[in-house]
């Protein structure tokens, strides 16, 4: 082998080496791994954690339609029959963590609906507040409007701006709100009311007892709701007495209520339910009475019917009225 042949060989060798280094040099990096979204299982179900973070988000809502209809005997012109049909759609957001605080949530709730010839619109707010441990700040529902669970009673239903606690327990409830309340029938938003709730359950039977005192027109009303599991559904009374006209209850000065939702399929559940009222509107003498029965039917997993049909007679009023509505909700 000559000198030439020893070079030549060299070279071609450091030619392959020198392609294989360069073509090391350009591999592509292997792509980073995904980070998928995680169930959230400490505060109950519908729960995942918002990516990158430790705050647990659930969301849901419903979509319902639905036809109201009522009917006044003995109208002028025979029987005066109304028919209206609405759409309803809510969409709700839950977040939660915990903190060195306890644990914080905050909810959102937004509503709108259709009727008629409604052709679009807005949002509203259904509910919106801030929890930390057992405070809650914002607007909402307030404890009067947590009733029986038929569609004939009126025992007061309010929603508000509203700062409170309470303390829950898994037999015992008790807690305290102050509220953001109209002075006056103009509506100004400058009057306070306060109200507070104890409930709790004792074998087979639950108890609430809800008392709220309206400072501006120095008003206040008591309510007491007994329910318990009997037979094969829930037995509920009711009762109220309110001083005089407040924004909590002026239906009535005293009133009493009872149903009993008889579970009788897995699906199915009829209420039969009936209401007196003692001075009408605050009106001295004016009586008034309701009953009706309401049926609920689960068609499957988050659809459900309901359909009710009830009958109000007045001591002022001439006519009775009957009323009631059909709904399909999905829920989610």
């Amino acid at each position: 082998m000559n000198i030439k042949s020893l070079l030549l060989g060299s070279a071609a060798a450091l030619a392959v080496v020198s392609g294989a280094q360069a073509a090391d040099a350009i591999v592509a990096a292997e792509p980073e791994p995904m980070e998928y979204v995680r169930v959230c299982d400490a505060f109950g179900t519908g729960y995942f954690y918002i990516p990158g973070t430790e705050t647990c988000l659930k969301i849901g809502g419903y979509v319902r339609a639905q036809l109201d209809w009522e009917n006044v005997e003995d109208d002028a012109d025979g029987n005066d029959f109304g028919l209206d049909a609405r759409t309803r759609a809510l969409l709700s957001i839950e977040a939660k963590n915990d903190s060195e605080v306890g644990t914080i949530g905050s909810f959102i709730a937004l509503r709108t609906w259709a009727e008629e010839d409604y052709d679009g619109g807005s949002f509203e707010i259904d509910e919106a507040y801030i929890t930390v441990a057992g405070f809650k700040v914002g607007y909402m529902y307030n404890y009067w409007d947590l009733g029986l669970s038929g569609e004939t009673d009126d025992l007061g239903s309010n929603r508000l701006n509203a700062i409170g606690y309470e303390y829950a327990t898994d037999a015992f409830t008790a807690g305290v709100f102050v509220d953001e309340l109209s002075a006056s029938e103009a509506g100004e938003n400058d009057g306070v009311g306060i109200e507070a709730q104890v409930s709790g359950t004792f074998g087979i039977a639950t108890a609430a007892l809800l008392g709220g005192y309206d400072f501006a027109r120095e008003e206040g009303a008591v309510r007491l709701i007994v329910e318990a599991e009997i037979g094969p559904g829930t037995l509920g009374l009711a009762g109220i007495y309110s001083t005089g006209f407040n924004q909590y209850y002026d239906t009535a000065e005293w009133t009493v209520a009872a149903e009993y939702a008889a579970k009788l399929t897995d699906k199915l559940t009829l209420t039969p339910a009936a209401q007196y009222f003692w001075d009408y509107d605050l009106v001295d003498g004016n009586d008034a009475w309701s009953a009706g029965v309401t049926l609920d039917y689960k068609i499957a997993e988050g659809l459900a019917l309901k359909t009710t049909a009830n009958y109000f007679d007045e001591d002022e009023a001439d006519d009775g009225l009957w009323t009631g509505f059909v709904r399909l909700q999905r829920s989610f």
